[in-house]
């Protein structure tokens, strides 16, 4: 574990769907007085007797690693490649709806020398017949947001870990449920957050961790993505899911990608916490607008109202006494950016700033930085370059998507299981990271009231753990 410099952190310690039971439900609790909030949210759900923790559990060691996946579509049917080339695992089994997608996986992966998984689909339920079998570690879930919870709940109940796409729910109840069915059957649930491995990501971890910063106090991160076309496409979205998201939820849908390492970086569930968050949003302008202008009449996205605001921001309180703004933002013209930021009383990093340099982020660190001039990150990142991306950075460039760190992502799951490792990411980064989904639907039905986000830990956040920055350890031999 590694220590906690004084000087970066001395005052440590100190749905189904989403439809209008997600709005109106939550809606309906979202006006009730802040006093009243914060009290239901700081009184965790009591454990079940027997049921414990799954902070600092260690896998079991698994000689090989068997991964099965549902939800081929175009993020599924992508990763399966990274995780079939990650030494000592193997797919052994494919689910889809749609039987030819989970065909076109299979056929992909013989193509790519690996053995041929079983392929399931044709129904809704194929996946809960998939999940009988014996031959399955790990169920990797990259279907729609409105089958996570339940899907990623049926991996644990079938004795598997999960590794779910972003959101991993999008209920507090949904998630409050992935805790607790996690703890009961002492199986580990996590977020598949690739971003929280992004080279950039983890070297501000790295420098916040060392004091680089000083006494981090602020942090900026979420979604800012130009997806109209896609949303409009007749086929990257099955069934327009994603688009239709809009037209039913008032939420910051997807702002896990910047907020992740952020939180990562302020140690949150370990030392400190999310406390309340607070929601604004603008008005639903950019997705109209596009469509006036590029979408046919006959269209059936003409038939739909959009009401989920074009830039929904959150801001977050920490115990801690710090600030983090998150942003979800894809209905309207602009570069894409997680915006990634960070800051404290020694200095700010700012990644996303264009051409100044090759890494893309730049800094600004007392004492060796004056002038109010920004320098370049990349001397920064080729310092604090965490271990993961020396080691296998070249196989993840090659090997996965997202500039590589899908690939670092999956090594890292299979490596940590193979050798009996702590995950570096758990169930309760998983729920709080997701939690801006429900709560600023709250917030936003409040006026913008601030609402208490729940401590999903049930008081273990105070302790300091391990976790993103890790020590470096080798993947077990394969024989």
């Amino acid at each position: 574990m590694h220590e906690i410099p004084a000087v970066s952190r001395r005052t440590l310690m100190g749905g189904a769907l989403a439809s209008g039971a997600v709005v109106a439900g939550l809606g309906t609790t979202a006006a009730a007085a802040p006093d009243a909030a914060h009290a239901a949210a700081d009184t965790p759900p009591a454990r079940r007797h027997g049921q414990k923790s799954m902070i600092n559990v260690p896998f079991d060691a698994y000689r090989t690693v068997r991964v099965a996946l549902i939800g081929l579509g175009n993020r599924g049917h992508g990763m399966a490649s990274g995780w079939a080339a990650v030494p000592g695992c193997t797919v052994t089994a494919v689910c889809d709806v749609r039987p030819d997608r989970a065909r076109r996986t299979a056929d992909k992966l013989v193509s790519e020398g690996r053995p041929r998984p079983a392929e399931y689909g044709g129904s809704a339920d194929a996946y809960a017949r998939m999940l009988r079998r014996e031959d399955i570690d790990l169920v990797y879930v990259a279907t729609p947001w409105e089958f996570h919870y339940e899907q990623g709940r049926a991996a644990l109940l079938s004795g598997r870990h999960a590794i779910v796409e972003l959101p991993v729910a999008t209920e507090l109840r949904e998630l409050w449920d992935l805790v607790d069915t996690s703890e009961r059957t002492r199986r580990h649930l996590f977020l598949s957050e690739n971003c929280s491995y992004g080279r950039n990501e983890l070297a501000m971890l790295r420098m916040a961790h060392d004091g680089l910063f000083g006494d981090v106090t602020n942090g900026h991160g979420g979604y800012l993505h130009d997806l109209r076309a896609l949303l409009f496409s007749d086929t990257y979205y099955t069934d327009s899911w994603r688009r239709l998201w809009h037209t039913r939820s008032t939420a910051s849908l997807y702002p896990m990608h910047g907020l992740a390492p952020i939180a990562a970086a302020m140690d949150i569930n370990r030392g400190d916490r999310f406390t309340t968050l607070r929601a604004t949003s603008t008005e639903p302008r950019g997705l109209a607008d596009y469509r006036a202008r590029f979408v046919p009449r006959s269209h059936p996205s003409w038939k739909e109202t959009y009401i989920n605001g074009d830039l929904v921001t959150c801001l977050i309180d920490t115990a801690q006494g710090r600030v983090i703004r998150a942003e979800h933002e894809v209905s309207s013209p602009r570069p894409y950016s997680r915006i990634n930021s960070l800051a404290g009383s020694r200095g700010i990093f700012e990644d996303y700033a264009g051409v100044t340099s090759a890494s893309g982020g730049r800094v600004y660190l007392e004492p060796d930085h004056s002038g109010h001039t920004w320098r370049s990150f990349d001397a920064s990142r080729k310092e604090f370059d965490h271990w993961l991306w020396q080691k296998i950075g070249d196989d993840a460039e090659n090997n996965g998507g997202h500039g590589g760190m899908d690939y670092v992502l999956q090594w890292r799951t299979v490596q940590q299981m193979r050798a009996g490792l702590v995950p570096d990411m758990d169930v309760y980064d998983a729920a709080a990271w997701c939690s801006p989904v429900p709560l600023s639907v709250k917030s936003l039905a409040a006026g913008g009231r601030p609402v208490a986000v729940p401590d999903f830990t049930r008081g273990s956040w105070v302790n300091r753990r391990t976790g993103l920055d890790s020590r470096p350890t080798d993947m077990p031999p394969v024989s």
